[in-house]
């Protein structure tokens, strides 16, 4: 019995080189055709539907462990840490300690773009001729993505909560420019933010019937050494009864928040 498995042991590695030098020039099979989206009416990839994230980021878009109301996490920030310039290092630090009474949502302000994409909401996108509508569970928020060529107003002069946001298809992904982005947003709970110069360049590319990759570029010279990407993948709520409900924020006093997370509670 014990010569039968010694056998094996050794005819194992000659299959599994028959099996690799069976593909052209001794390689790994080709890599699986780029998934075709259904189309709209117009012809437009179609990403209508209900969609969230399934990730920490949150809480923290960097690699982070698990405390009361925090679940550990992976990074979700491409190529290292965030690069921060010294003066934005160095708020991140200051609004990480103030977190409970700083942060933003617990002011139940809007969160902005790109954080109401990952918050623990869905979402869902719908397409029009002129614009596509993304109508977000949380605050019942509703944002215009234009296609029509529609300028956004002077950065200088008015900003904006969620920005102002321009598509255009590049082949099936499509592209987002915002701009006029205020600087009263952060991108989590831990305090990474950016300042009222940050402009974004999303992406969002069908890469399955269920499966988007969102992608988003940030930069801001006022914070950042370098533009910095972010990436994750959104899936379709796919039960029959999938739809949008209501949430209502309601602002808590620090001494609130810090009750409501000896409790249990997110703050």
């Amino acid at each position: 019995m014990r010569g039968r498995f010694q056998a094996l042991a050794w005819a194992v590695p000659f299959i599994l080189g028959s099996l690799w030098s069976s593909s052209p020039a001794g390689q790994a099979p080709a890599a699986r055709a780029p998934y075709t989206p259904p189309t709209t009416a117009r012809g437009e990839p179609d990403l209508q539907g209900v969609w969230q994230t399934l990730n920490s980021a949150a809480w923290n878009i960097e690699d982070h462990e698990g405390a009361t109301g925090v679940p550990a996490g992976k990074s979700v920030v491409e190529g290292g840490p965030l690069p921060y310039l010294p003066e934005g290092l160095a708020k991140r630090r200051e609004n990480f300690a103030a977190r409970k009474s700083a942060d933003p949502e617990g002011k139940c302000w809007l969160p902005g773009v790109p954080r109401i994409t990952y918050m623990p909401f869905p979402f869902q996108i719908l397409q029009f001729e002129r614009y596509i509508v993304i109508n977000y569970e949380y605050l019942n928020t509703t944002r215009y993505i234009y296609m029509d060529g529609t300028p956004s107003p002077d950065p200088d002069v008015i900003d904006f909560f969620m920005g102002s946001s321009n598509g255009r298809w590049e082949g099936n992904t499509l592209v987002v420019d915002v701009t006029n982005s205020n600087d009263r947003t952060w991108f989590d709970r831990a305090g990474n933010h950016h300042s009222d110069a940050m402009r974004l360049v999303e992406r969002y590319t069908p890469i399955g019937p269920d499966h988007i990759q969102y992608e988003v570029t940030v930069t801001d010279p006022k914070t950042f050494s370098r533009p910095w990407k972010m990436s994750m993948p959104l899936y379709r709520r796919v039960e029959p009864n999938a739809e949008l409900l209501e949430y209502e924020c309601f602002a808590y006093a620090e001494e609130d928040a810090e009750a409501a997370e000896a409790a249990g509670g997110v703050k």
